[in-house]
């Protein structure tokens, strides 16, 4: 009720939102200030206003509020059973073969709840959960304060097709070298863009959507980037992309990580999709 007053502006309009009488509301009132000893309203004319001891107590009143909150979720969630559909946002590093594995098992037991999938680049997965649009993520990087856990370890090299320029010099490539061409950069998904693109080199660049049209334009030797090395295996077998000869450094990894964006509140298909994604990503060994 203190909240409800404070929030719709007065008494009778906290009245109508709690669907009681005024005179409930008041007496409520009346009965806080009575059990804690301490004047919580003064009024002013014809309108209430907190005192600061007030302001106090409804600080942390809001704070147990939404505990609650959460609380009747967390039964909610538990008594309704199976989730009508979950959100993934995963990074598009991730391997697809892991990825099909994962869904794959997870059809086998879902109980018909749907998947959206959401492909996101750098900060895009992160500020999903953050945004809570996402029950689950896989990403490079965790917002603070949300425990996750690692998944495995994503290769990268840096390639370009075998004609580029690159690989005429008639010594190893340097940091130096790569200033001068173009770097080929997918753009982070985050709505405010907050990741940083890990390695740029080049101060030229192109900044493409997907990961697919980047390694295509490199194919086509419109420059070079750091790709995971999984998502190239069709294109370094046929040879329309190789590994560019850097004098050190040629390969680096970054660590992928599952998080929940609740993990008391999630319900069994949360957890199935992340035991299943969990189990593929060990049997594989931790690495792509």
């Amino acid at each position: 009720m203190l909240q409800a007053v404070v929030d719709a502006g007065g008494y009778a309009q906290a009245a109508a939102t709690l669907h009681k009488s005024q005179s409930a509301v008041s007496y409520g009132i009346r009965r806080l200030e009575e059990l804690l000893g301490i004047e919580v309203f003064r009024i002013q004319g014809r309108k209430a206003e907190l005192t600061e001891a007030g302001a106090v107590l409804l600080r942390r009143a809001r704070s147990v509020l939404q505990d609650a909150a959460a609380l009747e979720g967390i039964a909610r969630d538990l008594a309704d059973g199976w989730e009508g559909e979950i959100t993934v946002a995963v990074d598009v590093i991730f391997p697809d073969t892991l990825l099909y594995a994962t869904l794959r098992g997870f059809d086998q037991g879902c109980h018909g709840t749907r998947v959206e999938l959401v492909e996101s680049v750098l900060s895009g997965s992160t500020e999903a959960i953050t945004l809570h649009d996402a029950d689950l993520i896989i990403a490079s990087t965790l917002p603070a304060g949300l425990l996750g856990e690692p998944l495995l370890d994503i290769e990268f090299a840096c390639v370009a097709n075998p004609a580029h320029r690159l690989f005429r010099l008639d010594r190893p490539v340097t940091r130096e070298d790569l200033k001068r061409e173009r770097q080929i950069v997918v753009r982070d998904s985050g709505p405010r863009r907050s990741g940083n693109a890990p390695w740029l080199e080049a101060e030229q660049r192109w900044t493409v959507g997907h990961l697919h049209t980047s390694i295509s334009l490199l194919a086509e030797g419109f420059g070079f980037a750091w790709v995971p090395v999984g998502k190239i295996a069709r294109q370094l077998a046929e040879g329309s992309l190789c590994p560019v000869p850097l004098r050190e450094g040629g390969r680096r990894k970054a660590t992928l990580h599952m998080a929940l964006a609740d993990a008391d509140r999630a319900g069994p298909a949360v957890r199935l999709f992340a035991e299943t994604l969990r189990a593929g990503c060990l049997e594989a060994g931790g690495a792509a």
